[in-house]
């Protein structure tokens, strides 16, 4: 086998490796980048590869950075299969739509500034993009062993990241050798609400594993849920709203669930909740038709009262005359919405009316990259400029960083600690510090073989 790094390669977006195996070609995730402006032009670059020259793709998760440049993928070129589990291929459909829509809007918009009135701005893909993606999808169990290619098999274990999330196991025979790779995909932390542990994988020749957190230990979670409790609180005595920038998949139900869960002690009946996402919601029906795949801490919460996705006082806004109708409430609303980086989707319409008022809240409880409108926030930025203004910013800021989706530091190498060979080790989806931090924690305590990847960079197995 070979394997070469074209995304998520010194960066913690565009997530896409290939692999030669026994002759065929197979692409692991094929991610949107993410970040700056400058940054997302780069999505509209040709692959290093030729998409036509694919024989399959094994998708690890439904976050866009990992699927978000399939649509492209296929109008390139690309016709075959698509594996992934089965709970990834439900979320795919959303996940996609809703990233055309707003790539669709973000170009309309763009034209409109246009003074010379030339329309040149296009969306990196429509909406009508989408349905020929779907059409290539290969659904998949957990722990099932299917063989996608002449001589080469795929197993997919829970990783434990978001619903559906898996870690790809890839066995290849070449040369009456069979040698085999494992791609951790994005690793959860171990006790994360609603999913189930990551699952360990036995042996590999070769593994890609991500670093995102590999240079940190996260905070314990029941502090961090100790302190949005806190927050709610101070928020309601100081006469505010308070915004979440979410992602529509994961942190938004974990958010739902912690509300759930203490309902009580939280006083949340005396809030109106806002779940203004439509891809959210989307996202929620497809959880709910997939309670098999919860741990068992989590089917007990949603079995009992109240139900996490359906509050007393949590209102789903479809529609943008809803979604405006929030601005209405100039406190004691908890207004969950999208984007979970602030760069595009409702949640900038909130902070645009939010933001200059001393007592309004905004929790952060999710990553934000570099390039960001969420990360100018969480570090601090005096002023931002959204919707061709300078806005203030006066409303208090909270990050709490123990909600991660994706493990730190002690997971990552308990993870890696009970694959019993020790493989040698290539870091993928992290910035350099976190890689570096990590790979030297392997070579202390394993001896392990660790490498950095490159975009560009080969690797034979």
């Amino acid at each position: 086998m070979r394997v070469r790094f074209h995304g998520a390669a010194g960066e913690v977006t565009g997530s896409c490796h290939e692999v030669e195996a026994n002759g065929h070609r197979v692409i692991l995730d094929c991610g949107l980048i993410q970040g700056s402006a400058q940054d997302e032009r780069r999505n509209f670059e040709p692959f290093l590869f030729d998409p036509a020259a694919v024989d399959a793709l094994v998708l690890s998760h439904g976050h866009i950075d990992h699927c978000g440049r399939l649509p492209v993928l296929v109008k390139r070129g690309f016709t075959g299969p698509i594996w992934t589990h089965a709970a990834t291929a439900d979320l795919l459909k959303v996940m996609l739509e809703d990233s055309a829509f707003i790539a669709e809007m973000d170009a309309e918009q763009a034209n409109k500034r246009r003074e010379d009135g030339h329309a040149d701005h296009k969306p990196l893909f429509t909406r009508a993009d989408v349905g020929p993606v779907l059409r290539q999808v290969k659904p998949l169990a957990y722990d099932a062993p299917q063989e996608i290619l002449p001589g080469v098999t795929v197993v997919l274990r829970d990783a434990g990241h978001i619903l559906g999330s898996a870690t790809v196991e890839l066995r290849a025979r070449e040369n009456g050798a069979e040698r085999t790779l494992v791609f951790s995909g994005d690793l959860g932390m171990k006790g994360t609400p609603i999913l189930r542990d990551p699952a360990p994988v036995p042996r590999a020749d070769l593994l890609l594993l991500e670093s995102t957190y590999g240079g940190r230990a996260h905070r314990e979670r029941a502090a961090t849920v100790t302190e949005i409790g806190e927050i709610l609180d101070h928020a309601w005595s100081d006469g505010g709203n308070v915004l979440i920038p979410a992602f529509a998949v994961g942190r938004t139900q974990e958010m739902l669930y912690w509300f759930a869960r203490y309902w009580d002690e939280w006083n949340l009946s005396r809030w109106k909740i806002f779940l203004d996402s439509p891809m959210a919601t989307k996202v929620v029906e497809v959880y709910d038709r997939h309670e098999d795949l919860f741990d068992t801490a989590g089917r007990k919460v949603f079995a009992g009262k109240p139900h996490p996705f359906r509050l007393p006082n949590l209102r789903y806004t479809a529609d943008v005359e809803a979604s405006r109708g929030i601005n209405a409430h100039e406190r004691g609303a908890i207004i969950i919405a999208g984007s979970g980086m602030c760069n595009g989707g409702r949640i900038r319409h909130h902070l645009r009316q939010n933001l200059g008022r001393k007592q309004a809240h905004v929790l952060f409880v999710g990553y934000q990259a570099h390039g960001t409108l969420g990360r100018r926030l969480v570090d601090g930025a005096p002023r931002v400029r959204m919707f061709g203004e300078d806005i203030q910013v006066n409303a208090q800021r909270h990050t709490v960083g123990g909600l991660s989706a994706h493990s730190d530091q002690p997971g990552l190498l308990a993870w890696y600690a009970q694959i019993e060979n020790r493989p040698r080790t290539v870091l993928v989806h992290g910035e350099d510090d976190a890689r570096e931090a990590l790979a030297e924690a392997m070579k202390s305590r394993f001896g392990s073989d660790v490498s950095l990847s490159r975009p560009g960079m080969e690797i034979e197995v």
